[in-house]
């Protein structure tokens, strides 16, 4: 195998150090009996499926951060212990795939420079450790938290376009090193072999928009109105959840509605608080030692005044936006207590701001008594009952006849033969396609989605049409006046068609050109 014209020997000696290992001149007869055998080249080919089995789990990666933070919830709640565990993935994803990358730049070079593809053993070991811990990456994720493949399905709506091109783009290029290969190799058989994959893979890629759809891809007369906005106990990225603070900064973000939840305490003041223990959100270590463990339920609301709801959002920053808090917002974080449903009532009506909540635990024995209570709070409230939006299954009939004012929101899909017309459902956004969205939509039945966190995914519910989102990120999403992208049909078979021939030109350049 003679070096090609402008390959000198500098250059091979510098990739071939890192690759094989071996700080081998170039000079042929220090190189003499190396080749690139069909061993070699079957580690070249495990070696580009690693980098694509890495680069998909990387493109998972990025999606799931959207609900990364139900992630670290779970972790907290069956290890205690809270950690950003979604900087701990980025991280590991980035140094794999980095690995991955750089030997496959390294070996494309090498073909390119005619020589030889020694990889060295050390790598081959690090490539196997690296396909196995993806492979375990991805059936965690299937097992445990088996929602997020349609998160994936869904956000191929949004980046399927782009994948597209960047796919196109990226097998493009590697017609310079498939040329080398198949100019320098004596097998026709595998000559043919490899020119037929490629080509087979092209024609795939090619013709891939003929199956890749999105709400997006529309004209602009056609956009849906901007979903209104639903805070997911409140602004919980800008302060402490559940609290009067947190319900503030809603307010700021333009919320329509603060969604929150609710229990009775052992006196029977209804108060917010999402999770049965008061561990991850309060001091009660501190405060209650010997009752951390019990249910929120346990205490009495003279107990719970006593608890500081606010500090444990500076100490362990839930979200990286704690750090920019103003000096004014952190010494308010840090002097908030667990407010009661009348508290929160009062500062929603003031605030013209729709509350929606669930009642919790809905297995407790004394529920129908949860019920009663947190209905007779509201209506001693006097805020008015379309600002309420009751989410509880559990006596819901009770609920509309003790008070009829208030909006029933239905955490299921609607089903046929309905006693009643469902107007509002509140679900998590995998369970609806855009086709339903846009159906309940033309039937005038509000749908709410929840949790979007990501600009991407508020883009994709945007095109569909539906009413609106809960949503972390209340400050992000207001800013957005307009979906990140938006394609007219016509456009896009435009940029498809420039692409695909583009690519078919540089191809066969590239092969006219290493021939």
């Amino acid at each position: 195998m003679a070096d090609p014209p402008g390959c000198c020997s500098t250059c091979a000696t510098c990739l071939l150090c890192p690759y094989s290992c071996q700080w081998i001149t170039a000079k042929k007869e220090k190189r003499k009996g190396l080749r690139t055998t069909k061993y070699d080249c079957s580690w070249f080919l495990f070696l580009f499926c690693v980098f694509l089995f890495t680069l998909v789990w990387l493109y998972f990666a990025i999606i799931i951060l959207n609900d990364f933070h139900n992630f670290n919830e779970f972790i907290f709640r069956q290890k205690k212990l809270w950690l950003d565990w979604s900087l701990v993935l980025l991280i590991a994803t980035a140094v794999l795939i980095s690995y991955s990358s750089v030997l496959l730049v390294l070996a494309l070079c090498l073909q390119l420079c005619g020589q030889p593809l020694k990889l060295h053993w050390v790598h081959k070991v690090l490539l196997i450790l690296t396909a196995l811990v993806v492979a375990a990456a991805f059936t965690g994720l299937g097992i445990k938290w088996a929602e997020e493949w349609k998160s994936a399905w869904i956000s191929l709506q949004a980046t399927g376009p782009f994948l597209h091109i960047g796919a196109v783009g990226g097998m493009t290029l590697l017609a310079w090193p498939l040329a080398s290969f198949i100019y320098r190799t004596r097998s026709t058989g595998l000559r043919v072999f490899v020119l037929l994959v490629y080509c087979a893979a092209m024609i795939a890629l090619y013709l891939a928009p003929l199956g890749i759809t999105s709400p997006c891809i529309m004209e602009e007369n056609q956009l849906p109105p901007k979903p209104a906005l639903v805070g997911h106990r409140g602004a919980p990225m800008l302060a402490p959840e559940n609290t009067l603070m947190s319900l503030r900064k809603a307010v700021d973000c333009d919320v329509q509605v603060f969604e929150t939840d609710v229990m009775v305490s052992a006196d029977g003041v209804p108060f917010l608080m999402h999770d049965e223990e008061l561990t991850r959100t309060t001091n009660v270590q501190a405060v209650f030692p010997e009752r951390a463990a019990l249910n929120s339920t346990a205490f009495n609301w003279t107990d719970l005044q006593q608890l500081d709801a606010g500090s444990w959002f500076l100490e362990r920053r839930p979200f990286p936006t704690v750090q920019n808090l103003s000096p004014g917002d952190r010494q308010e974080a840090a002097e908030q207590r667990i407010p009661s449903l009348e508290q929160a009532l009062e500062a929603a009506k003031h605030s013209n701001l729709s509350i929606m909540f669930d009642l919790r635990p809905e297995n407790h024995s004394d529920y129908q008594n949860f019920v009663n209570v947190t209905l007779g709070v509201i209506l001693q409230s006097g805020i008015p009952l379309q600002q309420v939006l009751w989410l509880p299954d559990g006596f819901r009939e009770d609920v509309k006849q003790q008070a009829p004012g208030v909006q029933h929101v239905y955490g299921r899909k609607r089903v046929e033969n309905e006693k009643e017309p469902v107007l509002h459902v509140n679900l998590p956004y995998q369970d609806m396609s855009s086709e339903e969205i846009r159906q309940y939509r033309q039937d005038n039945i509000s749908v709410n989605l929840y949790v979007v966190n990501q600009p991407w995914l508020f883009s994709v519910l945007w095109c569909s049409g539906v009413s609106s989102v809960t949503t972390n990120a209340c400050q992000v999403l207001k800013e957005m006046e307009h979906p990140i992208w938006l394609l007219p049909s016509s456009t896009y078979f435009m940029i498809w068609i420039v692409v695909d021939c583009v690519s078919l030109l540089i191809i066969i350049w590239a092969f006219v050109l290493m021939k």
